[in-house]
């Protein structure tokens, strides 16, 4: 399984146990809307967190992958190149 599938699973079962908690526990109506809606805003704040930390990592390996594609082609030109140039000369 995945790290991702790992941390997202721990957060939504944090937030299911954390609602259930507010749920049960003996308080006002209101306090208790006011409980879940803040739960429900930290979870959404922590889902965006992790989405930002995926979308800056997707970038960073495209950036890496990118890098290594253009390095490998630079060198498949230069080896194209060089074996033009042998070519060349074992023929003149």
């Amino acid at each position: 399984m995945s790290t991702g599938k790992i941390v997202t699973g721990v957060l939504v079962g944090v937030a299911v146990g954390a609602a259930l908690g507010i749920l049960f526990a003996p308080d006002k109506g209101s306090n208790t809307r006011k409980k879940i809606s803040k739960s429900g805003e930290d979870f959404m704040e922590d889902m965006k967190g992790k989405f930002d930390d995926l979308v800056e990592s997707a970038k960073d390996k495209y950036a890496s992958a990118k890098n290594e594609a253009e390095d490998m082609m630079e060198k498949g030109k230069s080896k194209a190149e060089q074996v033009k140039n042998d070519v060349k000369n074992s023929m003149g």
